[in-house]
């Protein structure tokens, strides 16, 4: 007898078949596991999905392959996490079809999130205090890890991400420790957000540096656990923070937006004006590298309602700053750039730009997308000198996601050449070989 109403497990997803499953994209062991957890005939699944009995069965046989779209869908309709899942090595076990997602970065996702699992639970193991010797856990414990990443965030805005990395990710493995001494105490939940901080900001030095997959296995520990750690908020802006990277860095507008649709509905619909702001903006990035100009307008017009909103002007943690006119501006200029509206998107940066100061390195990723803009536009001399101020700042910093925004816009730019543009080609080639640039 089929009891739709049955909950989930809280453990399921760590549990190590279906953990082992999700690293690999296996949906066929995925959906068979929810099946059985909710104690479902095959028939119940088959209508809790929408789909055939028959595409079921073939599905959690393994003999049907699945596109992004759908393993998206399937996720949706059966409340599995999205950032939970990766892509297989193996399309022919249930996982993604072959057409869906490029081979190499399907074997990266899987090798990145097999690797993250061993740190995405807590281990019951560690031994107890000795007797009489203090606990190593206390009341200070999470607030001087949060004040460690803070500062260590402070650093970001004027260190290069490698210089800082090494401490980053020490502090991670100590954050971890920490958490795991918490089991069992009235720190854990405290400490799970501290801990997800901690490889937030892991996952951000690592994308500056153009490490992929340690940022990825970064970003899924720093959202489980904001999970583990019942803080919505948090657990919105991990997953908002891995759904932009997704987007931005990764390029992959598909997957983020699935992954905002999960943020949205762990969200809700009353939240903080700041917090669907940001959460719409991303939205908004996503459906313009899908390029749906609609979807992508509205999702900019609901972010405008949201910055009015009175409760705006006092950002919830883990925000910092409120989510402003400005810095929707800014994401109106993103999405202007890639839907090709390079008019719109050079009034969108001189708001963005004229109202708001952000960090050096940030501000040298909006110029290079702001001399896409100019080059779109046919002002090639402006593109090219602020292309080659963010290249500047990207060696300064030694920043790889800087560098590497600058390379893409010279390959993606097809039109005339010009003195700025051999410059800057010069500058690339010498940066490669490690000689002068000629002239």
């Amino acid at each position: 007898m089929s009891q739709p109403d049955v909950v989930l497990p809280p453990d399921l997803w760590t549990r190590p078949r279906i953990a082992a499953a999700l690293a690999t994209c296996d949906m066929a062991t995925v959906i068979e596991g929810v099946r059985e957890a909710r104690g479902w005939s095959q028939g119940d699944l088959a209508r809790a999905v929408d789909y055939s009995q028959s595409w079921v069965s073939r599905v959690v046989n393994g003999q049907q392959s699945l596109t992004v779209s759908q393993v998206q869908d399937l996720a949706r309709r059966l409340a599995i996490p999205l950032h939970l899942i990766r892509f297989a090595d193996d399309p022919h076990r249930g996982g993604l079809d072959q057409k869906g997602v490029d081979d190499t970065r399907r074997r990266d996702f899987g090798r990145v999130v097999a690797a993250g699992a061993l740190v995405t639970t807590v281990s019951p193991s560690h031994p107890p205090a000795r007797d009489g010797a203090p606990h190593p856990v206390n009341e200070t414990t999470a607030p001087a890890l949060r004040s460690i990443t803070g500062g260590q965030r402070r650093m970001d805005a004027t260190s290069s991400a490698r210089h800082l990395l090494p401490s980053a990710v020490a502090h991670v493995h100590l954050s971890e420790q920490m958490l795991a001494h918490s089991r069992g105490t009235p720190f854990f939940t405290e400490l799970s957000a501290a801990a997800s901080e901690a490889s937030g900001f892991a996952a951000w030095l690592h994308a500056d540096q153009g490490d992929m997959g340690s940022a990825r296995m970064h970003y899924r520990t720093a959202v489980v656990r904001a999970r583990q750690a019942g803080m919505r908020l948090l657990d919105v802006y991990m997953l908002g923070s891995l759904a932009a990277f997704e987007i931005d860095t990764a390029e992959d507008p598909e997957l983020g937006l699935g992954l905002v649709r999960e943020a949205e509905h762990v969200l809700g619909p009353a939240a903080h004006p700041t917090a669907r702001a940001w959460l719409n903006c991303v939205a908004a990035l996503a459906h313009a590298g899908t390029g749906d100009h609609s979807a992508a307008a509205q999702a900019l017009s609901r972010a405008d309602r949201e910055v009015t909103r009175p409760g705006n002007a006092d950002p919830p943690w883990p925000w910092v700053f409120a989510f402003d006119e400005a810095k929707v501006a800014g994401y109106r200029a993103l999405v202007g750039v890639r839907l090709s509206q390079p008019h719109d998107a050079r009034a969108a940066f001189d708001e963005a730009f004229g109202a708001a100061s952000p960090s050096v390195k940030q501000s040298a990723v909006l110029q290079v997308e702001l001399a896409r803009a100019h080059a779109e536009a046919g002002d090639v001399d402006e593109a090219f000198r602020l292309a080659q101020e963010a290249l500047t700042t990207g060696i300064l910093f030694g920043s790889e996601r800087v560098i590497g925004r600058v390379r893409t816009f010279r390959r993606r730019y097809r039109g005339p050449r010009a003195r700025c543009v051999d410059a800057l080609d010069d500058r690339l080639t010498s940066l490669m070989t490690g000689l002068p640039a000629v002239g």
